[in-house]
């Protein structure tokens, strides 16, 4: 989704007039509390830095972390309600930002400056045993991703120093085509066939630093040239089924069925217009050919737009996304990702307190306790694993 300044600005009046997914008081949600007390849960996007960095600075003392924020989707108080145990936050920086390389290595850093700052919180996630480190010390796990490779211009060298500062996963591109890796939301390089040589270098050395492809944003044609050179299993960060939402940036079906003998993992997402086909429509007056926002976009009028036409909330929308996942590639093979960026978000999913509504609704609809630890986290921390398990340097 755009993470443009005038978009972070929410509708308020949605948010408090969206109907909660369930009471919770009743016995799935407090079934979904108490399996998120014994297992981890993962979300596996969130570009709170971003937001951070657009509201100040990246001013940390400003912002404040450890208060409530009505304006946006995600603080430590809601982290902590929405039982998250591992958070994994996105350096994100849009692809036409002026100098690349130094806006991706001040993103990073600011995630190190929040680490840092809320050590009593967060607690950094550099290997899978982390992840259950934080939870025995109370705190909530810090993973560092790269949204987009801009940064890199070229080169490879970023990538290690990326990883060598503590990025584990990397989203190979944005919104906009780079010239290794068409998007899903842009017009193709027209110069290679979706993955240039530069691209499968990058997933070459990707994978012998053990650090996790993620193939969010990237277009269809050029998911399968990297499927056909991965040789560890890969993540979807944040998508949804193109077969119950058109929207280009969701993850068709021919895709889908590749994704288990990969090993890899798709994860469901919140944004409104991948979760609802009437969002998407209500959006498309305000979308390119190749389904981003125009530069001349009338934020507030496609933030309306986006948040009519709902006719159940963003929990039933997302758990359909999931069941229908877990159809295409089995419950070894899905989470959750929310892509909480400031919003405009769902009914029901405004923020990242709403995590156990989402557990509580699939028990609802009758998926047993061993599917739900797989999606809550079990699957992430496999993929991390196998990719770990076929590397060549140590994490």
């Amino acid at each position: 989704m755009d993470k443009s300044p005038a978009r972070r600005s929410r509708a308020q009046s949605s948010a408090r007039s969206a109907k909660p997914a369930d009471s919770p008081h009743d016995q799935a949600h407090a079934r979904a509390l108490d399996l998120m007390a014994a297992h981890p849960f993962i979300d596996g996007h969130n570009d709170l830095p971003w937001v951070v960095r657009q509201s100040g600075g990246s001013d940390l003392a400003a912002y404040d972390l450890t208060r409530l924020h009505p304006e946006t989707d995600t603080d430590i108080p809601r982290l902590r309600e929405g039982r998250v145990a591992t958070q994994v936050l996105a350096a994100f920086l849009p692809t036409r930002i002026a100098n690349p390389a130094t806006v991706t290595a001040e993103q990073i850093d600011l995630i190190l400056r929040i680490e840092a700052a809320h050590a009593d919180t967060f607690y950094p996630v550099r290997q899978p045993s982390d992840v259950a480190k934080a939870r025995d010390l109370g705190k909530i796990g810090s993973l560092m991703s790269v949204e987009g490779t801009v940064g890199l211009e070229g080169s490879l060298a970023p990538l290690r120093l990326w990883h060598r500062l503590g990025v584990r996963l990397v989203t190979l591109c944005h919104n906009e085509t780079l010239p290794w890796v068409d998007s899903a939301t842009d017009k193709p390089a027209g110069t290679h066939d979706g993955l240039s040589d530069f691209g499968r270098a990058l997933i070459g050395e990707m994978n012998r630093l053990g650090m996790i492809v993620d193939l969010a944003h990237v277009a269809p044609h050029a998911m399968h040239k990297v499927l056909d050179v991965a040789r560890a299993p890969l993540v979807l960060s944040h998508t949804n089924a193109a077969a119950l939402c058109a929207h280009p940036r969701n993850t068709p079906d021919d895709v889908l069925r590749r994704i288990p003998a990969n090993g890899g993992l798709v994860m469901a997402t919140f944004v409104p217009g991948f979760l609802n086909p009437s969002a998407y429509e209500g959006l498309k007056t305000y979308l390119d050919p190749w389904g981003k926002s125009r530069p001349e976009t009338d934020y507030r009028a496609a933030r309306e737009a986006c948040l009519k036409g709902w006719n159940q909330d963003g929990v039933a929308y997302l758990c359909n996304h999931l069941e229908y996942f877990r159809q295409q590639v089995g419950e070894d093979h899905i989470g959750i990702g929310s892509d909480f960026y400031g919003g405009p978000n769902p009914p029901g999913l405004e923020d990242a307190s709403k995590f156990p509504f989402v557990i509580a609704e699939l028990i609802r609809r009758g998926w047993g306790d061993a599917a739900l630890v797989k999606l809550m986290g079990g699957n992430f921390l496999r993929v991390w694993t196998a990719a770990l398990a076929q590397s060549e340097v140590s994490s």
